[in-house]
C-alpha cells in the first residue's frame, strides 16, 4: 500500500520519464542479446563446416537445430524492440496531452504492446513492474495473471520441420543431408558468397517484418 501511495504521489511526466528511461535502458540490454547470440551463432556455423569436413551428419542436424534456436530468439527479440518503440512514442504523445488534460490517458495500444511484452523471457522481468506501474497510474487495464504464466514459451526444436532443418545445412554447408557426399574434403569457399547473399536477405525480411508488426500494432 506504501509504494501504492508514492507512486501516485509522482507527477504524471516525472512518471513518464521515468518509463521512458527504463525502456530505454531494456533496449540497450535487448540489442546486446541479440548481438551475444549472432556471435554464438557464428560459433555455431564454424562447428557446422568442422562437422561436415569430418562427415559427422547427426553433428550437423544438432547445430542446424542450434541456429534454428538462435534465429527465433532474435525474431522475438526484433519484435520486443517493435513494441517498446510503440510504447515510446504512446508516451512521449501522453506528455503532449498532459499540457492540456493535466492527466494521463488510456491506452489500447500500450496495453497491446505490454500483453505483448511480458510474454518475452528477456524482458519480462521489466515489463511486469513496467506494466503495473502504469496500471496504478491508470494508464492501461489490469493485465490478467494467465498472461504472465504463459511466458515460459520453450521452442519445440524437436519437432522442427524438416526443410527448415535443410536450409539451414543447404545454407552453412555445401548441401542438405543427403544430397551431398559425407565427407566434404575441400575449404568450402562457395559457401561463403551464399551466406553472404542470405545474411544480406535476412536482414531486409527482419525490417519487413518489423514494419508489418509496426503496422499491426497501430492498427
Amino acid at each position: 500500500m506504501e509504494l501504492f501511495r508514492k507512486t501516485q504521489e509522482k507527477h504524471p511526466k516525472e512518471l513518464i520519464n521515468e518509463w521512458l528511461l527504463k525502456i530505454r535502458k531494456e533496449m540497450r540490454v535487448v540489442d546486446k542479446q541479440i548481438r551475444d547470440i549472432q556471435r554464438e551463432e557464428e560459433k555455431v556455423k564454424r562447428s557446422m563446416k568442422d562437422a561436415a569436413k569430418k562427415g559427422q551428419k547427426d553433428v550437423r542436424v544438432v547445430l542446424a537445430k542450434e541456429i534454428i534456436r538462435s534465429r527465433k530468439a532474435i525474431s522475438k527479440l526484433y519484435a520486443s524492440k517493435v513494441h517498446m518503440n510503440l510504447v515510446r512514442m504512446v508516451m512521449k504523445n501522453q506528455l503532449v496531452i498532459l499540457r492540456v488534460a493535466g492527466s494521463l490517458q488510456k491506452s489500447k495500444e500500450v496495453m497491446k504492446a505490454m500483453q505483448s511484452l511480458v510474454k518475452i523471457p528477456e524482458v519480462q522481468a521489466t515489463m511486469q513492474e513496467l506494466s503495473k506501474e502504469m496500471m496504478k497510474a491508470g494508464m492501461i487495464e489490469e493485465i490478467l495473471e494467465n498472461t504472465f504464466e504463459s511466458m515460459d514459451d520453450q521452442e519445440e526444436l524437436e519437432e522442427a520441420a524438416e526443410m527448415e532443418i535443410d536450409k539451414i545445412l543447404f545454407e552453412i554447408t555445401p548441401g542438405a543431408l543427403g544430397k551431398v557426399p559425407s565427407k566434404v574434403t575441400d575449404a568450402l569457399p562457395e559457401t561463403v558468397g551464399a551466406m553472404a547473399a542470405s545474411e544480406d536477405k535476412e536482414e531486409e525480411e527482419t525490417l519487413e517484418a518489423m514494419q508489418s508488426w509496426l503496422a499491426t500494432l497501430c492498427s
